[in-house]
Protein backbone atom coordinates (compact mmCIF):
# COMPACT_ATOMS: atom_id res chain seq x y z
CA UNK A 1 0.00 0.00 0.00
CA UNK A 2 0.80 3.86 -0.45
CA UNK A 3 1.11 6.74 1.54
CA UNK A 4 -2.00 9.20 0.32
CA UNK A 5 -1.83 13.20 0.57
CA UNK A 6 -5.81 13.23 0.86
CA UNK A 7 -7.36 17.06 0.59
CA UNK A 8 -11.01 17.19 2.08
CA UNK A 9 -13.64 20.37 2.06
CA UNK A 10 -16.79 20.22 4.08
CA UNK A 11 -19.50 20.14 2.17
CA UNK A 12 -22.73 22.76 2.01
CA UNK A 13 -26.32 21.41 3.42
CA UNK A 14 -27.76 20.68 0.58
CA UNK A 15 -30.55 23.12 1.05
CA UNK A 16 -27.72 26.31 1.37
CA UNK A 17 -28.85 28.97 -1.26
CA UNK A 18 -24.93 30.34 -1.20
CA UNK A 19 -23.51 26.84 -1.89
CA UNK A 20 -20.19 28.65 -3.89
CA UNK A 21 -19.61 30.75 -0.59
CA UNK A 22 -20.45 28.34 1.35
CA UNK A 23 -17.53 25.94 -0.34
CA UNK A 24 -14.88 28.89 0.32
CA UNK A 25 -15.74 29.92 3.71
CA UNK A 26 -15.33 25.56 4.24
CA UNK A 27 -11.88 25.12 6.10
CA UNK A 28 -10.27 22.26 4.07
CA UNK A 29 -8.41 19.40 5.94
CA UNK A 30 -5.14 17.15 5.17
CA UNK A 31 -4.68 13.39 6.37
CA UNK A 32 -2.26 11.03 5.33
CA UNK A 33 -3.50 7.28 5.28
CA UNK A 34 -2.36 4.15 3.72
CA UNK A 35 -4.44 2.96 0.86
CA UNK A 36 -4.57 0.00 -1.39
CA UNK A 37 -4.53 0.68 -5.02
CA UNK A 38 -8.03 -1.46 -5.30
CA UNK A 39 -10.03 1.28 -3.08
CA UNK A 40 -8.18 4.68 -4.03
CA UNK A 41 -10.87 4.93 -7.50
CA UNK A 42 -13.78 4.40 -4.79
CA UNK A 43 -12.17 7.01 -2.61
CA UNK A 44 -11.81 9.52 -4.79
CA UNK A 45 -15.22 9.52 -5.92
CA UNK A 46 -16.36 10.54 -2.26
CA UNK A 47 -17.96 14.13 -2.26
CA UNK A 48 -16.00 15.50 0.38
CA UNK A 49 -12.32 14.30 -1.15
CA UNK A 50 -11.42 17.11 -3.32
CA UNK A 51 -7.94 16.15 -4.55
CA UNK A 52 -5.86 12.41 -3.61
CA UNK A 53 -1.74 12.87 -4.60
CA UNK A 54 1.63 10.26 -3.46
CA UNK A 55 3.53 11.57 -0.81
CA UNK A 56 6.65 12.88 -2.07
CA UNK A 57 9.64 13.99 -0.55
CA UNK A 58 10.60 18.05 -0.15
CA UNK A 59 14.33 18.93 0.75
CA UNK A 60 15.24 22.85 1.18
CA UNK A 61 17.42 24.42 -1.78
CA UNK A 62 20.52 24.20 -0.64
CA UNK A 63 22.70 27.61 -0.89
CA UNK A 64 26.41 27.76 -1.06
CA UNK A 65 28.34 29.03 1.62
CA UNK A 66 30.40 32.31 1.22
CA UNK A 67 32.73 34.20 3.79
CA UNK A 68 30.97 36.32 6.03
CA UNK A 69 32.12 39.89 6.36
CA UNK A 70 30.10 42.33 8.77
CA UNK A 71 31.36 45.04 7.32
CA UNK A 72 30.41 44.00 3.39
CA UNK A 73 27.67 46.58 1.28
CA UNK A 74 24.64 44.70 1.61
CA UNK A 75 24.34 44.76 -1.75
CA UNK A 76 21.25 42.56 -2.06
CA UNK A 77 19.53 45.17 -0.04
CA UNK A 78 20.48 48.09 -1.42
CA UNK A 79 19.71 46.98 -4.83
CA UNK A 80 15.89 46.15 -4.49
CA UNK A 81 15.01 48.46 -1.51
CA UNK A 82 17.66 50.86 -0.63
CA UNK A 83 15.99 54.23 -1.39
CA UNK A 84 12.64 52.78 -0.19
CA UNK A 85 10.97 55.06 2.72
CA UNK A 86 8.48 51.82 3.16
CA UNK A 87 9.46 48.81 6.13
CA UNK A 88 6.61 46.48 5.95
CA UNK A 89 4.73 47.48 8.20
CA UNK A 90 1.82 46.05 9.02
CA UNK A 91 2.37 43.45 6.80
CA UNK A 92 2.46 39.49 8.16
CA UNK A 93 4.80 36.96 5.80
CA UNK A 94 4.68 33.49 6.11
CA UNK A 95 8.23 31.78 6.13
CA UNK A 96 8.38 27.95 5.42
CA UNK A 97 11.29 26.34 5.78
CA UNK A 98 13.50 24.93 8.66
CA UNK A 99 12.31 27.19 11.67
CA UNK A 100 13.89 30.30 13.17
CA UNK A 101 16.41 30.80 15.92
CA UNK A 102 14.25 33.13 17.62
CA UNK A 103 16.88 33.87 19.86
CA UNK A 104 18.96 36.00 17.15
CA UNK A 105 18.55 39.93 17.75
CA UNK A 106 17.91 39.95 14.37
CA UNK A 107 14.97 39.57 15.14
CA UNK A 108 13.97 41.66 18.08
CA UNK A 109 10.66 42.65 18.63
CA UNK A 110 9.44 40.75 16.04
CA UNK A 111 5.96 38.56 17.50
CA UNK A 112 7.19 35.35 15.54
CA UNK A 113 4.55 33.10 15.80
CA UNK A 114 5.80 29.23 15.38
CA UNK A 115 4.43 26.05 14.36
CA UNK A 116 6.63 23.06 13.41
CA UNK A 117 5.15 20.73 11.14
CA UNK A 118 8.20 18.19 10.66
CA UNK A 119 7.85 16.75 13.60
CA UNK A 120 11.39 17.59 14.78
CA UNK A 121 10.06 20.36 17.06
CA UNK A 122 10.65 24.55 16.55
CA UNK A 123 13.61 25.96 16.26
CA UNK A 124 16.19 25.79 13.53
CA UNK A 125 19.11 23.21 13.42
CA UNK A 126 20.06 23.93 10.10
CA UNK A 127 20.23 27.32 9.81
CA UNK A 128 18.49 28.20 6.66
CA UNK A 129 15.18 29.19 7.63
CA UNK A 130 17.09 31.54 10.19
CA UNK A 131 19.30 33.03 6.79
CA UNK A 132 15.81 33.51 4.87
CA UNK A 133 14.06 35.10 7.59
CA UNK A 134 16.74 37.71 8.23
CA UNK A 135 16.73 38.80 4.12
CA UNK A 136 12.93 39.74 4.92
CA UNK A 137 12.67 41.37 8.47
CA UNK A 138 16.25 41.09 10.02
CA UNK A 139 16.73 44.38 11.84
CA UNK A 140 18.62 45.76 14.53
CA UNK A 141 21.91 45.08 13.46
CA UNK A 142 24.95 47.13 12.59
CA UNK A 143 24.30 46.06 8.71
CA UNK A 144 21.42 46.15 7.60
CA UNK A 145 20.06 42.53 6.17
CA UNK A 146 16.41 42.60 6.03
CA UNK A 147 14.41 44.36 2.58
CA UNK A 148 11.31 44.86 5.28
CA UNK A 149 12.18 45.97 8.87
CA UNK A 150 9.12 47.01 9.58
CA UNK A 151 7.65 43.61 9.51
CA UNK A 152 6.14 43.43 13.27
CA UNK A 153 4.58 39.53 13.10
CA UNK A 154 6.03 36.94 11.18
CA UNK A 155 4.32 33.10 10.83
CA UNK A 156 7.26 30.93 11.29
CA UNK A 157 6.10 27.02 9.61
CA UNK A 158 9.26 24.42 10.15
CA UNK A 159 8.25 22.27 7.16
CA UNK A 160 11.90 20.77 6.91
CA UNK A 161 12.79 18.91 9.67
CA UNK A 162 16.60 19.43 11.19
CA UNK A 163 18.67 17.75 8.38
CA UNK A 164 16.88 19.63 5.95
CA UNK A 165 14.05 17.24 4.77
CA UNK A 166 10.70 16.76 4.68
CA UNK A 167 7.49 15.11 3.02
CA UNK A 168 4.53 17.28 0.81
CA UNK A 169 1.98 16.84 2.94
CA UNK A 170 3.99 19.04 5.64
CA UNK A 171 4.59 21.78 3.11
CA UNK A 172 0.94 21.66 2.57
CA UNK A 173 0.01 22.01 6.09
CA UNK A 174 1.99 24.64 6.41
CA UNK A 175 0.16 26.40 3.57
CA UNK A 176 -2.96 26.09 4.65
CA UNK A 177 -1.73 27.14 8.05
CA UNK A 178 -0.29 30.12 6.93
CA UNK A 179 -3.72 30.79 5.22
CA UNK A 180 -5.35 30.54 8.33
CA UNK A 181 -3.08 32.41 10.02
CA UNK A 182 -4.06 35.15 7.25
CA UNK A 183 -0.66 35.25 5.84
CA UNK A 184 -0.33 38.28 3.25
CA UNK A 185 2.93 36.75 1.98
CA UNK A 186 4.20 33.40 1.74
CA UNK A 187 7.75 32.80 1.44
CA UNK A 188 9.18 29.28 0.51
CA UNK A 189 13.25 28.17 -0.68
CA UNK A 190 12.32 24.71 -0.81
CA UNK A 191 11.84 22.15 -3.32
CA UNK A 192 10.04 18.62 -4.22
CA UNK A 193 12.80 16.05 -4.84
CA UNK A 194 11.89 14.31 -7.91
CA UNK A 195 15.40 12.85 -8.59
CA UNK A 196 15.99 11.59 -5.17
CA UNK A 197 12.53 9.90 -5.22
CA UNK A 198 13.69 7.67 -8.13
CA UNK A 199 16.90 7.38 -6.40
CA UNK A 200 15.61 5.55 -3.29
CA UNK A 201 13.33 3.33 -5.12
CA UNK A 202 16.17 2.30 -7.19
CA UNK A 203 18.30 1.70 -4.25
CA UNK A 204 15.60 -0.75 -3.03
CA UNK A 205 15.89 -2.62 -6.35
CA UNK A 206 13.15 -1.02 -8.29
CA UNK A 207 13.94 -0.70 -12.41
CA UNK A 208 14.93 2.53 -13.25
CA UNK A 209 11.72 2.87 -15.46
CA UNK A 210 9.09 1.78 -12.45
CA UNK A 211 10.88 4.24 -10.13
CA UNK A 212 10.82 7.29 -12.67
CA UNK A 213 7.13 6.47 -13.17
CA UNK A 214 5.96 6.06 -9.83
CA UNK A 215 8.00 9.38 -8.90
CA UNK A 216 6.67 11.23 -11.92
CA UNK A 217 3.00 10.09 -11.19
CA UNK A 218 3.88 11.61 -7.48
CA UNK A 219 4.97 14.57 -8.99
CA UNK A 220 2.09 14.96 -11.01
CA UNK A 221 -0.39 14.35 -7.93
CA UNK A 222 1.22 17.24 -5.85
CA UNK A 223 1.43 19.78 -8.88
CA UNK A 224 -2.56 19.09 -8.47
CA UNK A 225 -2.66 19.60 -5.19
CA UNK A 226 -0.43 22.89 -5.37
CA UNK A 227 -2.45 24.19 -8.13
CA UNK A 228 -5.61 23.37 -5.71
CA UNK A 229 -4.28 25.28 -2.74
CA UNK A 230 -3.31 28.23 -4.69
CA UNK A 231 -7.07 28.19 -6.40
CA UNK A 232 -8.32 28.55 -2.65
CA UNK A 233 -6.37 31.49 -1.96
CA UNK A 234 -7.72 33.08 -4.73
CA UNK A 235 -10.91 32.18 -4.05
CA UNK A 236 -10.38 33.85 -0.08
CA UNK A 237 -9.63 36.67 -1.91
CA UNK A 238 -13.31 37.30 -1.98
CA UNK A 239 -13.52 38.07 1.59
CA UNK A 240 -10.65 40.13 1.71
CA UNK A 241 -7.99 37.77 2.40
CA UNK A 242 -5.41 36.48 0.25
CA UNK A 243 -1.99 35.99 0.08
CA UNK A 244 1.51 36.56 -2.36
CA UNK A 245 3.18 32.60 -2.71
CA UNK A 246 6.77 33.20 -3.52
CA UNK A 247 9.01 30.30 -4.19
CA UNK A 248 12.83 29.82 -4.81
CA UNK A 249 13.64 28.76 -8.86
CA UNK A 250 16.16 26.09 -7.78
CA UNK A 251 19.67 25.58 -7.86
CA UNK A 252 20.21 22.60 -10.24
CA UNK A 253 21.21 24.09 -13.46
CA UNK A 254 25.24 24.09 -14.59
CA UNK A 255 26.02 26.94 -16.51
CA UNK A 256 29.30 26.97 -15.84
CA UNK A 257 29.88 23.69 -17.52
CA UNK A 258 27.74 23.88 -20.21
CA UNK A 259 26.05 27.23 -21.28
CA UNK A 260 23.08 24.86 -22.19
CA UNK A 261 22.99 22.74 -18.89
CA UNK A 262 20.05 24.53 -17.66
CA UNK A 263 17.49 23.23 -15.47
CA UNK A 264 13.82 24.43 -15.58
CA UNK A 265 12.27 25.46 -12.40
CA UNK A 266 10.39 22.83 -10.01
CA UNK A 267 8.14 22.66 -6.97
CA UNK A 268 6.82 24.51 -5.62
CA UNK A 269 7.94 27.07 -8.05
CA UNK A 270 6.44 25.66 -10.86
CA UNK A 271 3.01 25.75 -9.42
CA UNK A 272 0.26 27.92 -11.06
CA UNK A 273 0.23 31.97 -9.54
CA UNK A 274 3.37 31.24 -7.71
CA UNK A 275 5.92 33.89 -8.05
CA UNK A 276 9.57 31.84 -9.39
CA UNK A 277 12.36 33.75 -8.43
CA UNK A 278 15.64 33.74 -10.24
CA UNK A 279 19.03 34.47 -8.33
CA UNK A 280 21.28 37.13 -9.68
CA UNK A 281 25.05 37.94 -9.29
CA UNK A 282 27.16 41.13 -10.24
CA UNK A 283 29.68 41.13 -12.73
CA UNK A 284 33.27 43.37 -12.34
CA UNK A 285 31.27 45.99 -14.22
CA UNK A 286 28.48 45.70 -11.80
CA UNK A 287 25.82 44.24 -13.99
CA UNK A 288 23.71 41.99 -12.94
CA UNK A 289 24.33 38.38 -14.41
CA UNK A 290 21.81 34.97 -13.26
CA UNK A 291 23.86 32.92 -11.55
CA UNK A 292 25.27 29.87 -13.37
CA UNK A 293 23.06 27.48 -10.46
CA UNK A 294 20.46 29.10 -10.89
CA UNK A 295 17.16 27.50 -12.64
CA UNK A 296 15.18 29.05 -15.45
CA UNK A 297 11.46 29.51 -15.77
CA UNK A 298 11.61 32.58 -13.53
CA UNK A 299 8.94 35.24 -13.10
CA UNK A 300 11.07 37.73 -11.14
CA UNK A 301 14.91 37.95 -10.02
CA UNK A 302 16.61 38.96 -7.19
CA UNK A 303 20.42 38.78 -5.23
CA UNK A 304 21.17 35.59 -4.76
CA UNK A 305 25.42 35.46 -4.82
CA UNK A 306 27.06 36.51 -1.68
CA UNK A 307 23.62 37.31 0.37
CA UNK A 308 24.86 37.91 4.15
CA UNK A 309 21.86 37.43 6.52
CA UNK A 310 21.21 36.04 10.43
CA UNK A 311 23.37 32.67 11.56
CA UNK A 312 21.62 30.47 14.09
CA UNK A 313 23.50 30.76 17.33
CA UNK A 314 24.02 34.45 16.23
CA UNK A 315 26.00 36.70 13.76
CA UNK A 316 25.73 36.78 10.55
CA UNK A 317 26.43 34.06 7.45
CA UNK A 318 26.84 34.68 4.03
CA UNK A 319 25.33 32.38 1.50
CA UNK A 320 24.44 32.35 -2.41
CA UNK A 321 21.57 30.41 -3.60
CA UNK A 322 17.45 31.18 -5.50
CA UNK A 323 17.37 30.77 -1.43
CA UNK A 324 18.56 33.85 -1.04
CA UNK A 325 16.50 35.81 -4.02
CA UNK A 326 13.63 34.18 -2.79
CA UNK A 327 13.24 36.57 0.53
CA UNK A 328 14.45 39.06 -1.02
CA UNK A 329 11.55 39.18 -3.42
CA UNK A 330 8.87 38.58 -0.60
CA UNK A 331 10.51 41.19 1.27
CA UNK A 332 10.03 43.75 -1.58
CA UNK A 333 6.20 42.38 -1.85
CA UNK A 334 5.94 43.55 1.80
CA UNK A 335 7.28 47.51 1.00
CA UNK A 336 4.25 46.97 -1.84
CA UNK A 337 1.97 45.72 0.11
CA UNK A 338 2.06 48.47 2.63
CA UNK A 339 2.75 51.18 -0.07
CA UNK A 340 -0.89 49.82 -2.20
CA UNK A 341 -2.33 50.21 1.76
CA UNK A 342 -0.47 53.60 2.29
CA UNK A 343 -2.55 54.71 -0.82
CA UNK A 344 -6.20 54.28 0.50
CA UNK A 345 -6.24 50.68 -1.81
CA UNK A 346 -6.99 47.59 -0.40
CA UNK A 347 -3.66 45.72 -0.90
CA UNK A 348 -4.06 42.24 -2.11
CA UNK A 349 -2.08 39.89 -3.64
CA UNK A 350 -3.38 40.12 -7.37
CA UNK A 351 -2.14 43.99 -6.86
CA UNK A 352 0.82 43.32 -5.15
CA UNK A 353 1.82 40.54 -7.97
CA UNK A 354 1.40 43.47 -10.33
CA UNK A 355 3.16 45.95 -9.22
CA UNK A 356 6.40 43.51 -8.57
CA UNK A 357 6.18 42.79 -12.51
CA UNK A 358 5.45 46.12 -14.11
CA UNK A 359 8.51 47.83 -11.82
CA UNK A 360 10.74 45.04 -12.33
CA UNK A 361 14.10 46.65 -14.01
CA UNK A 362 15.15 44.86 -17.15
CA UNK A 363 18.29 47.27 -17.39
CA UNK A 364 21.89 46.46 -16.20
CA UNK A 365 21.76 42.60 -17.42
CA UNK A 366 24.98 41.56 -18.97
CA UNK A 367 23.08 39.77 -21.41
CA UNK A 368 19.01 39.65 -21.01
CA UNK A 369 17.35 36.64 -21.35
CA UNK A 370 13.60 36.96 -20.24
CA UNK A 371 13.66 32.30 -19.54
CA UNK A 372 16.82 33.29 -16.60
CA UNK A 373 15.60 36.19 -15.55
CA UNK A 374 12.09 36.55 -16.07
CA UNK A 375 10.86 40.34 -15.97
CA UNK A 376 13.70 41.50 -14.49
CA UNK A 377 14.85 42.30 -10.76
CA UNK A 378 12.17 43.75 -8.31
CA UNK A 379 12.39 47.45 -7.43
CA UNK A 380 10.90 48.25 -4.09
CA UNK A 381 8.37 51.16 -4.00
Amino acid sequence: MKEYIILRRELPPASHALVGVRAVEADPSLTVERIPAHALAELMGEPEVALVAPRMPTHLIKPMAGKADPKAEPWGVETVAGRSRYTGAGVTVAVLDTGIDAEHPAFAGVELVEKDFSGSGNGDAVGHGTHCAGVIFGRGLATRIGVAPGISRALIGKVLDDKGGGSSEMIFEGMLWALEQRADIISMSLGFDFPGMVKRRTGQGWPVQLATSEALEAYRGNLRMFDAIMAMTKARAAFGTSALVVAAAGNESRRQDDPDYRLAASLPAAADDVISVAALGRTSAGLFKVADFSNTLATLSAPGVGITSARTGGGLKTMSGSSMACPHVAGVAALWWEAIAASGKKANARNVRAQLIATARSEGFEQWDEVDMGQGVVVAP
